[in-house]
């Protein structure tokens, strides 16, 4: 029996890296060619991007493992029935759910792997990632600058543009309000403009074009100066522009950038929160009762303004408790929400063998065009699952549970419907059925076209 699981294992391994590696590569293709006309000429040391793609390699991993399972069980499977030995080991006397039972232990210690990267090296690798992106963005002035809105340059200063570029630093319909003087104001206004760094990187360079410049006294509003100018140059500090690597021990961690024990502990500090907050609420009731119990106010010579005063108080206090509860609840959702995707998407490489085993029994081919086609069916079917169940789930629509494993048991009930299902008879996909749904011109059995001469 050792003999016969070595040799199914086998016959995974093989397409399991092969599509795991054809899944990372598609991820990091993506990833490549949207951030990487982002990265390129910035000057940035090829260290810094390397290490930006090596960060970005995690989340990537996470997916792509899950999915490198389904396909791989699907061409085995479907090689193993397409050369008849699915059928000698039922002659055998080996039952589906024996040649099922090895690759659904491996699937539990893999599931148990990309937990512990979920839980730890993941965490990590999204919290360098956060700071190295946020440390890059300082490198590109233009990246912080927004079209249409005021910009706080530094103390005193702030720049209004009216069009930037990504590709370059140049700058269109550039205003810039100067309060820094204590007895003068000043705004500058240029047709175009350039925005770069000094070579140390302390001074942040603006050079503008075709521009004036109104000052105002503060004195005498009859002091007023325009100078028109070709060129100008304005040097300031780069208060947040420049490229320094973040300190990680004191930049604060999101709810992706926590490990699940961690993100429980918020939970219950939130919850703690929660309940202080209605413990307040009941106090302030209780205390605008009235000492006789009667629920009458005193008639004693307090002005009948008093009541009307202390009710709306009561009621402005009262809200803002409850305002500030469900905050807390939101917050203690979201944080729950990542907890249990956690588990649950590492348990998809368990949900995946069972549905991917009877599946590749069923096609009866191996290859990997029929076996990519069922895993990106199944694939989105499942992740359109997994994030509509997050969206209700922070919304409360959802328990955070039931939207983050809804998409597991769904799919692990039909799995183990189909595995009951192949275990008892034989079941075959019936392709010729399915090829009606393929318009004619795309089959292969489709008269060819009759062109007129």
């Amino acid at each position: 029996m050792f003999i016969l699981w070595r040799h199914i294992l086998r016959v995974h391994v093989a397409p399991f890296v092969g599509s795991f590696l054809l899944v990372m590569g598609v991820f990091l293709l993506q990833f490549l060619m949207k951030s990487l006309d982002q990265l390129a000429g910035k000057g940035l040391n090829y260290t810094v991007i390397a290490e930006l793609i090596a960060l970005s390699l995690a989340w990537m991993v996470v997916l792509a493992v899950p999915m490198g399972v389904l396909i791989a069980t699907l061409m085995a499977f479907g090689n193993l029935a397409s050369t008849n030995q699915v059928t000698a080991m039922r002659s055998a006397g080996v039952s589906v759910y024996r040649m099922m039972a090895p690759v659904v232990l491996a699937s539990i210690g893999l599931c148990y792997g990309l937990f512990v990267f979920n839980n730890d090296v993941l965490p990590d690798s999204n919290h360098q990632l956060k700071n190295l992106t946020t440390d890059i963005s300082h490198k590109k002035p233009t990246l912080k600058i927004v079209p249409g809105l005021f910009q706080q340059l530094m103390t005193g200063r702030t720049m209004l543009v009216r069009n930037s570029f990504e590709s370059t630093n140049d700058l269109e319909g550039v205003t810039i309000f100067d309060y820094s003087k204590p007895l003068v104001n000043s705004t500058i206004t240029a047709m175009r403009g350039t925005i770069s760094f000094s070579q140390d990187f302390q001074k942040l360079i603006l050079d503008l074009t075709d521009g004036e410049i109104h000052e105002q006294g503060l004195r005498e509003n009859k002091q007023y100066r325009r100078i028109r100018f070709q060129t100008h140059r304005i040097a300031l500090a780069a208060e947040g522009f420049e490229f320094t690597r973040t300190n990680e021990s004191n930049s604060s961690r999101g709810d992706r950038e926590m490990s699940a024990v961690s993100m429980m502990a918020v939970v219950d500090s939130l919850r703690g929160l929660q309940q202080k907050a209605t413990e307040r609420i009941a106090s302030i009731r209780s205390a605008q009762q009235p000492p006789d119990g009667s629920g009458r106010l005193p008639l004693g010579g307090s002005s009948t303004s008093q009541p009307s005063s202390s009710a709306s108080f009561v009621q402005n206090a009262v809200e803002n408790e409850q305002m500030q509860i469900r905050y807390f609840e939101t917050e203690a959702r979201r944080y729950l929400v990542e907890i249990h995707k956690k588990y649950a998407i590492p348990v998809a490489c368990i949900v995946f063998v069972l549905i991917g085993a009877p599946l590749g029994i069923m096609a009866r081919r191996g290859t990997f065009g029929v076996s990519g086609s069922l895993s990106l069916g199944f694939f989105l079917i499942y992740w359109s699952c997994l994030i509509g169940g997050e969206k209700l789930a922070d919304r409360g629509l959802l328990q955070p549970w039931v939207g983050m494993w809804i998409a597991n048991i769904l799919l692990g009930a039909l799995g183990i419907y189909l595995t009951i299902r192949v275990a008892k008879e034989n079941v075959s996909i019936e392709w010729n059925a399915l090829a009606r749904f393929v318009p004619k011109r795309f089959r292969s059995d489709a008269p060819p076209v009759q062109t007129a001469e």
